[in-house]
Order: C-alpha cells, then sequence, then structure tokens
C-alpha cells in the first residue's frame, strides 16, 4: 500500500511520516519511506541516518535504463518521461527487492529503510524544477508491484506544489496533516478540490492540537473528512527532534492515532486498474503539453493497450 503526507510547510507532515513508518517497522511490517520533499529532513525526523545512500534524483538516467528493460514501446532510456507508464517488457520492481535500484539506493534512518529524492545541488540552481527530481519517485511507483501488508510512505513537497505533477495519483491514501489554524486548512480546501477530480482518497490528521477548541475548530473546517488527530506533547515533540526515542515516549492517544491510520489504509484495498488509469491520463497529458515537442517523438505510443497492471504483470 501506497501511503502519502501531505499538509502545509510546518504542519508537521515529516514528523508524522517518520512516526508512522516508525509505528510500521516496530509492529514487523514491511516498510519503505521515501523523503520527496524539498527540504530533505525525514532522515532526520526518524531518528538520524544509520547508513546512507544515493539520491534518486541525481541517477534519473540510470533508473529509466533498469526500468525500459525490455519494453519495445520505449526505443531508448532518453525516450522515457516520468510519467511514462509501464508496459511488456518494462522492469517490475518488488518492495526492498534483490535488484539494482533498491540495493543502490535505499539507506536507513531510525531501523526504517529509506529513498531519498535529493537537494538541489549547485547545478540545479535557478535552472531546474524540483519535480524534475521527483520524476524518479513517479518512476519507481509506476512500475512496482506492492501487496498488501507492504507499506510505500512517502513524506511529499509542501502545501498544493504536490499537484504540480501526477505523482499526486500513485497513491491508495494520503493523510493530509492540518494544524488547528486558518493557514493550517487552507491547503486542505486546494486539496480536496483537486483530489475530488481524480477519486484520490484523503484524511485529514489534526496536528498540534492543544484542547477542546483546537478539535472542535478542525472538525468546523474539515467535517468528516478529520480521521484523527494528535495532541501537542513531549513525544511529539521528540518526534520533532528526531530523537530515537520518540515512539516509545509518545503518549496513548497518539499511538492510538497512528494505529487508526494502518486501519485505514489497509480497509482501502488497491485498485490497480484506477492507478493505471491515471498513470496513462497523466502520461498523455504531458506529452501533449510539451514531451513530444522537446524529445521529436510520439510518446503517446508508449502506452501499451494490452497491458494488465498489478500482479499479473509479473507473469
Amino acid at each position: 500500500m501506497r501511503i502519502a503526507f501531505v499538509g502545509k510547510g510546518g504542519s508537521g507532515k515529516t514528523t508524522l511520516t517518520a512516526l508512522f513508518s516508525r509505528h510500521l517497522a516496530r509492529c514487523g511490517a514491511p516498510v519503505l519511506a521515501i523523503d520527496g520533499d524539498i527540504n530533505q529532513h525525514l532522515a532526520e525526523a526518524l531518528g538520524g541516518a544509520e547508513e546512507s545512500a544515493p539520491p534518486l534524483g541525481a541517477h534519473l538516467a540510470e533508473i529509466k535504463t533498469l526500468l525500459r528493460g525490455d519494453n519495445p514501446r520505449i526505443p531508448s532510456p532518453e525516450a522515457m518521461i516520468k510519467t511514462t507508464p509501464p508496459g511488456r517488457g518494462s522492469r517490475l520492481l518488488r518492495p526492498l527487492g534483490d535488484d539494482e535500484l533498491h540495493t543502490r539506493h535505499v539507506g536507513r534512518a531510525g531501523g526504517v529503510p529509506l529513498m531519498v529524492t535529493g537537494e538541489f545541488d549547485e547545478s540545479d540552481l535557478g535552472v531546474a524544477c524540483y519535480h524534475s527530481k521527483l520524476g524518479a519517485v513517479e518512476l519507481y511507483l509506476g512500475h512496482l508491484l506492492d501487496g498488501p501488508g507492504e507499506y510505500v510512505v512517502v513524506d511529499m513537497t509542501a502545501g498544493a506544489d504536490a499537484f504540480a505533477s501526477g505523482l499526486f495519483t500513485r497513491f491508495d491514501m494520503t493523510f493530509l496533516v492540518a494544524e488547528p489554524t486558518r493557514k493550517g486548512v487552507s491547503v486542505y480546501r486546494q486539496y480536496r478540490d483537486h483530489a475530488e477530480q481524480f477519486g484520490i482518497r484523503i484524511a485529514v490528521v489534526g496536528n498540534k492540537v492543544t484542547g477542546e477548541d483546537d478539535l472542535l475548530f478542525l472538525k468546523e473546517q474539515v467535517g468528516d473528512d478529520l480521521l484523527t488527530h494528535l495532541v501537542h506533547s513531549p513525544g511529539v515533540r521528540a518526534a520533532e527532534q528526531g530523537r530515537a526515542d520518540a515512539l516509545t515516549s509518545l503518549e496513548p492517544h497518539n499511538l492510538h492515532a497512528l494505529r487508526i491510520l494502518r486501519q485505514t489504509v489497509d480497509a482501502h484495498p488497491r485498485d490497480w486498474h484506477r492507478l493505471h488509469r491515471h498513470a496513462v491520463e497523466f502520461h498523455l497529458r504531458n506529452v501533449h503539453a510539451w514531451a513530444d515537442a522537446r524529445t521529436g517523438g510520439d510518446l503517446a505510443a508508449q502506452v501499451d493497450p494490452d497491458y494488465v497492471p498489478g500482479s499479473a504483470a509479473l507473469l
């Protein structure tokens, strides 16, 4: 299952991503965390990097070469763009599998396997968009065959900027972290309106709640989309500081909130056809908007009409 954490900058989405990832790992569930935020702080929030790995965004060409496989609809890795969907012959991956991508790009932080998109380097400044780096994450998720009980948890870019690419459609569940303030819920309204167009499941997780007034405000602003909330506490503060003991010091109410998140994810089985339909739709949008003109090719032909998404694709 694929889970995205989104929200306004400073809402605590990275903290919640780390707490949820560590909660899953502590329960013995297979989990992979991905830092897809322009501010790369997930490793610290998890408790500090124990084993570093090269960022995905700096190795996009090699990732395209691997994922292209023997797909006859893709003449070269250079013909692939971030939205190129898998087809027959593409290299499909299992979570944390024994393959070149996972072997090279998975590190470890706070006991959790972690992949990072990577920061801007000097050559990017003033000339590159961060979403070009996120293309590696979009391609990875597009070629990933994760199953029930396997979790990929992604810390997304802040605010409505998460809609700048089709990556927002690649998840089974999106948790929007909101503080009990007007600014905190403004991003929720933007996300809700965009997500409704594509049938994206979103649920609001209140954060930094200090009392009944805060909780009532959130209920008034987001209604039934409010799934659960975390109270402001020493345990959450420990998580925000990246302390290794954050999960063990978390209060019963906040631990219960993490259990609710997992139960919600597990209650929504994967819809492979919806995921693939969105992948094709956003690929064709990019093809018509810029990709054909930039590459000089017919990238709509990369869509394989006979490709069957899901575990059957491995056959």
